[in-house]
């Protein structure tokens, strides 16, 4: 399934998981929604209805719909001009980009661009818009004074996000096909160099000060870390299923990654690039987008129909009974805190300013209200969560390949709400989590061998029974090479890595078989038609090999 602009359709009745934190509200829109964007002020919200071929209009003050917006087919991704006069719509299956007059809410102009028009960015100055088309490999550059395309730049396979600096010097899109970014210049437009070494990269959310960028890599379910100023890959950090948009706090502090498949939107600190929480959501998040105040996020639910609006007033906003949690407290007229309660206990106070808060919270238990006592008063800041501490009780499968990407289901009780799980120093990506059981993909292990599992949760660290890695086999050699079509054959199989095989196939045929020894296995030919190159496959905890120079031959007949 490609990003975007391959969704599923709205199922008839929504299921949501329960919420680690209230919601300010969860607002019904249209169907599929994908990208959301905020005006400059934070007042209104656009969001693109892919299904519904409309564009919601989002007051939040109210957080309430006030317009429906109708589109070309397809509405896909939104961008706002800086001075928030017009919204930018991708709108990918007619392949355009339609301009909507805010002031009115109505479209003014539709441009034609390429075919599945997916990523928009507006430049700084308000001067051009760089549309990414997914279909054609290209990119769009649009002239807003004139609502013409001025150039079309030929990029990687697949392009899908496209994000233009702070400074305006340069646009860099996520080709999720051909697993690169392409880093266009603007003065030129043209492609100023290309980063390899991703993995389906969808989505580059790039920091304030323009240092860093962080890119959504939907194959390995991470978030790799960008260095702007030489364009090298300096980190990778595991987060959800499937992550789609990423977006930057406006202070710079946190990066936000909706995760389609695990309904959750993870958050990194940016400033040790480590994985502070996951939020979860509704169904398939998709589009995310933070106020300017940094108080707020919204999130679109693409598969249930609606967009989440979450407080983002204490990061995190969990933690585990025992207290100890470092939590940044973000609000206003905070200067000069007294002191901070959560519930009636007080937390330690580490640093103080007039917008943010950080303390170590006490011990605790449930949800309780967090208040800030300065003074000119003392104020409310939202709702904190205690997690007991995890227990991890089984692992399956307790094998598998080094190469990772095969689903393990760990069990345990109080897993609900797991930040992390990771086979050894190996992080893998957490599809879906209720209280007793997570259901994960096992990362790549650089070494073979066993590991312990571990899982993370607001409520600590639980380790758990071991899982082993086991390397990929290899057949070197089949003797005899030839069997009797009615089959019965004996047959040796030699290569490497082969004790712990568990089924071996002659052209799909399953076949009975011992195991002598790791480099050697003994198996029966079965009844075949008579050919050339026929496969042998072998598959072991380590994975599959095969051998495809075997022959069945007829028996000798008068």
């Amino acid at each position: 399934m490609s990003v975007l602009t391959d969704v599923r359709s709205i199922p008839q009745s929504e299921t949501r998981l329960s919420l680690t934190a209230s919601f300010a509200a969860v607002i019904p829109v249209g169907g599929n929604p994908l990208g959301v964007a905020l005006t400059p002020g934070g007042t209104r919200a656009y969001v693109a209805n892919r299904s519904s071929n409309a564009v919601s209009v989002i007051d939040t003050a109210t957080n309430t719909v006030t317009a429906t917006i109708a589109t070309g087919a397809g509405p896909t991704l939104v961008a706002i001009a800086p001075d928030g006069a017009h919204v930018y719509v991708s709108v990918a299956d007619a392949a355009l980009l339609s301009v909507i007059d805010t002031a009115t809410n109505t479209v003014t102009a539709s441009i034609t661009v390429g075919a599945g028009a997916t990523g928009v960015s507006v430049t700084p100055d308000g001067a051009r818009v760089y549309v990414a088309n997914q279909n054609a490999s290209t990119v769009s550059v649009i002239d807003t004074a004139t609502n013409t395309v001025i150039a079309t730049i030929a990029v990687g396979n697949g392009p899908t996000g496209v994000t233009v600096t702070p400074d305006g010097a340069h646009v860099y899109v996520g080709n999720l096909a051909s697993n690169t970014i392409s880093v266009i210049d603007t003065a030129t437009n043209t492609v100023a160099t290309t980063i390899t070494g991703l993995n389906g990269p969808a989505v580059v959310g790039i920091t304030p000060d323009g240092a860093h960028g962080y890119v959504s890599n939907d194959g390995s379910d991470t978030v790799a870390v960008v260095d702007i100023a030489t364009n090298t890959i300096t980190g990778s950090i595991v987060v959800g299923d499937q992550p789609r948009f990423v977006t930057v706090s406006q202070n710079g502090a946190h990066v936000y990654v909706a995760n389609y498949g695990s309904n959750t939107v993870s958050v990194i600190d940016a400033a040790t690039n480590t994985l502070a929480g996951n939020l979860r959501v509704g169904e398939g998040p998709t589009g995310v987008a933070v106020t300017p105040d940094d108080s707020r996020l919204y999130v679109t639910n693409t598969d249930a129909g609606t967009l989440s609006v979450i407080p983002l007033t204490l990061i995190p906003n969990e933690g585990s009974t025992a207290g100890g949690t470092i939590v940044t407290i973000n609000g206003h007229n905070l200067a000069n805190a007294t002191a901070v309660h959560f519930g009636t206990a007080s937390a330690t106070i580490l640093t103080s300013t007039a917008t943010s808060i950080t303390v170590v919270n006490p011990a605790g238990a449930g949800a309780v209200p967090v208040t800030v006592t300065t003074p000119g008063g003392t104020g409310f800041l939202g709702d904190f969560i205690y997690f007991p501490a995890p227990q991890v009780n089984d692992v399956s499968p307790t094998e598998g390949p080094s190469d990772g990407g095969n689903t393990a289901v760990i069990t345990g009780f109080n897993l609900a709400g797991a930040i992390s799980a990771s086979f050894g120093p190996n992080p893998a990506a957490i599809q879906s989590a209720t209280d007793t059981q997570l259901t994960v993909t096992v990362a790549f292990a650089q070494n073979p061998g066993t590991v312990p599992v571990t899982v993370t949760t607001p409520g600590g660290i639980a380790a758990g029974p071991d899982y082993t890695y086991w390397p990929q086999p290899t057949i070197t050699n089949v003797t005899p090479n030839t069997a009797s079509t009615s089959g019965g054959t004996s047959v040796t199989l030699t290569g490497i890595r082969l004790a712990t095989t568990q089924q071996v196939t002659f052209e799909n045929v399953p076949a009975d078989f011992s195991v002598i020894s790791d480099t050697q296995i003994s198996a029966i030919a079965p009844p075949q038609s008579a050919g050339q190159n026929i496969t042998i496959s072998v598959t072991t905890a380590g994975g599959s090999t095969s051998w495809n120079s075997f022959t069945y031959q007829d028996n000798p007949s008068v």
